[in-house]
């Protein structure tokens, strides 16, 4: 959903050089013309693993042939990783050539799928010239929102603009959970799935019943009726490549799995410390980002439960030798724990941090056994 900067000002030159010759002179369709909506597949950078949506437009009578992105953002924006990080980075629309956007994808090696859309000629004059001028004017500028702003939603968006009425509405998975539609997307990429299973709050718990993936709206146009007939004629496909599943040494649940058991069975009291001090200190952050975005995706965690802040306090006490306050915020931690598991027990990632689960409960169990007040035995 990403594009690189490269990418970015190459677009820019095609967009600024299109809307130059030709799209400034208001060309009128010919009833040749043809809208349809591009379904482009995943592929293994973190940026594309959920694939990408675009519109294209293509009328031989006039020489167009368009393809209109709203996934395009600027690397060079002042303090980028944060504005991401607070969810007020301005994505936009850019447009490509057709054939330099299958080029693309074909280097890539990602399938592309078009579905044509059965609408009118003034229905599809009335798209173009909105996209157009969404262009021209910076209307198609807008702040990036994990699930309710992307290139998908954009898309959806401006197509039910266009038909003046919310036509095309999400018909598959409604019975499911965001967090449980997005897993499948994170196979062979576990630290992503991992990192996205603890960062991501109670939103995502909520059932999915807004379009806000590429192929969701794929399967959803399969279903959708306009004037008693489909909008979209069956998917064609352009380009299809056979899934390339990744291979790593380090990203999997084996290495996951390794350096957890190890930390158990080691028992040291440094590691012991440095493993805490990691968990306390990502639930600080998991808090401070909670409040700093404006990406809803990221509020009210509850996985600070997991990754408590408090453990930072039981560190303090550790290093300071406070028995009674050692055992206290053990205590406090593993009761936080059982909640944790409580809250996780239908939850679709329960099974990815169980492992984290009972590594912080062992730890905990020792701590708390190892500074319990010892109650004297009179004989």
């Amino acid at each position: 959903m990403k594009i690189s900067i490269l990418k970015y000002i190459f677009s820019l030159t095609i967009l600024l050089l299109t809307i130059t010759q030709s799209y400034g002179q208001n060309i009128t369709l010919s009833k040749n013309a043809r809208v349809s909506v591009l379904t482009c597949g995943t592929g293994n950078e973190s940026y594309s693993l959920f694939g990408h949506t675009a519109i294209r437009i293509s009328d031989s009578d006039n020489n167009i042939d368009a393809v209109y992105n709203y996934g395009a953002f600027d690397f060079n924006t002042p303090n980028f990783v944060l504005k991401f990080t607070k969810g007020d980075l301005q994505y936009y629309a850019v447009v490509h050539s057709y054939s330099n956007f299958i080029s693309e994808y074909t280097y890539e090696k990602r399938s592309v799928y078009e579905q044509e859309l059965n609408i009118s000629e003034d229905q599809k004059q009335t798209l173009f010239d909105n996209l157009n001028i969404s262009l021209a004017s910076g209307e198609s500028h807008y702040t990036y929102k994990f699930i309710d702003k992307n290139c998908t939603s954009m898309v959806v968006d401006i197509i039910n603009k266009t038909l003046q009425s919310k036509v095309i509405v999400k018909k598959v998975d409604t019975d499911k959970t965001y967090r449980s539609i997005l897993s499948p997307y994170f196979d062979n990429h576990f630290y992503e799935k991992l990192g996205t299973s603890i960062i991501f709050g109670k939103k995502v718990d909520g059932y999915g019943t807004e379009i806000f993936l590429p192929f969701e709206l794929l399967e959803s146009l399969k279903r959708v009726q306009y004037n008693n007939l489909p909008l979209a004629a069956e998917s064609k496909t352009i380009i299809e490549f056979d899934k390339i599943i990744p291979a790593s040494w380090w990203n999997n649940c084996y290495t996951y799995l390794i350096f957890l058991v190890v930390i158990v069975l080691l028992n040291n009291k440094k590691v012991n410390a440095s493993y805490l001090f990691i968990m306390g200190l990502l639930g600080v952050f998991f808090v401070f980002v909670g409040f700093y975005s404006f990406h809803k995706e990221l509020a009210l965690n509850y996985n600070v439960l997991l990754f408590n802040p408090s453990l930072l306090a039981l560190l303090y006490f550790y290093f300071t030798k406070n028995k009674k306050w050692i055992y206290r915020f053990s205590l406090i931690n593993i009761l936080s724990l059982v909640v944790y598991l409580l809250i996780l027990i239908n939850k679709v990632h329960l099974i990815i941090v169980l492992p984290l689960i009972l590594t912080s409960f062992t730890v905990l169990v020792k701590l708390a056994i190892q500074n319990k007040k010892r109650i004297p035995i009179i004989i």
